[in-house]
């Protein structure tokens, strides 16, 4: 069984992407025989230097992969980050008895990794959400890059090749094109700049007169249930409690052991003692 892998690779507490990139490109290429030996300790012994050196000789590819990602506005750094992770994901999960070198096994978890992050953060509005439309987006964002604006021929030819409609191509295409809009108007803009905003169009309910009629009566019922379950305690668990939670001036724990004379741990127990048999008393909505 091996063991999770404790690496971590923190591109930006590098001094600068050029002395990264230079520490990657100095980690030795493994020939075919030492990566076998590598990955057989580490599978079979749970050899994390091993593993360390198989994911620390495979970061130039994480680099490479990532740089193919750069055109959607994300920082290189945080694309690199999230290919590491693939890296290690796939050092995991490498079966070296296959036929088949690391890297090949890799760049599937390193490119699927990066997908991933892509569409968490390239917008704040989730542009896809299932497989056909995360596939959809990345080729159409290939496709926009080399030709612009698509014709009807080529939007179906599109939707041909990737077996959804046209009009999924068309709306994919918009979601593209859209631009983020804050939901808040933004404090340091001018009024006329923040109409299109969201919270522009809702409407204030703090007045309605259906609300504000219901949460007085909600207050007045709690006001009565407080009040009948103060009454169920004795006078020096009541007179506790109220100064605890219900004063402007709440005295300490301290400061009422000294006047009960008793210790502050005793006080602390029968406020907590009043506490629970308050709550018998209160009856609780049905969402609590």
């Amino acid at each position: 069984m091996t063991q999770s892998l404790p690496i971590t690779i923190d591109v930006s507490a590098s001094d600068s992407m050029v002395s990264y990139m230079r520490a990657v490109n100095a980690a030795p290429i493994l020939t075919a025989e030492r990566e076998y030996e590598l990955a057989l300790r580490y599978r079979n012994e749970g050899d994390l230097d091993a593993a360390r050196e198989l994911v620390m000789s495979h970061l130039r590819h994480v680099v490479k992969v990532a740089r193919g990602f750069m055109g959607y506005g994300l920082p290189l750094t945080d694309l690199i980050q999230e290919g590491s992770i693939g890296l290690m994901k796939a050092v995991k999960r490498f079966d070296p008895t296959r036929d088949v070198r690391l890297v090949s096994f890799a760049v599937h978890w390193i490119r699927a990794e990066i997908y991933d992050y892509v569409l968490r953060n390239w917008r704040m509005l989730k542009v896809a959400t299932t497989k056909s439309q995360r596939k959809l987006f990345f080729n159409l964002r290939k496709s926009r890059a080399r030709l612009g604006w698509m014709n009807d021929d080529e939007v179906d030819q599109l939707a041909r090749n990737l077996d959804v409609e046209t009009k999924t191509v068309r709306e994919m295409e918009s979601r593209l094109s859209s631009s983020d809009v804050s939901f808040d108007a933004l404090l340091d803009q001018d009024h006329d700049d923040n109409y299109m905003a969201p919270s522009q169009f809702l409407g204030d309910s703090r007045y309605d007169p259906a609300i504000v009629a219901s949460n007085n009566e909600l207050e007045m019922d709690r006001s009565v249930q407080i009040a009948q379950a103060l009454a169920e305690l004795d006078d020096r668990s009541r007179d506790i409690v109220t100064r605890r939670w219900l004063s402007d001036h709440k005295p300490t724990l301290h400061d009422l052991a000294e006047e009960y004379d008793v210790s502050a741990e005793r006080i602390r127990q029968i406020e907590k003692q009043a506490m629970e048999k308050m709550k018998k008393v209160i009856s609780l909505p049905d969402w609590a």
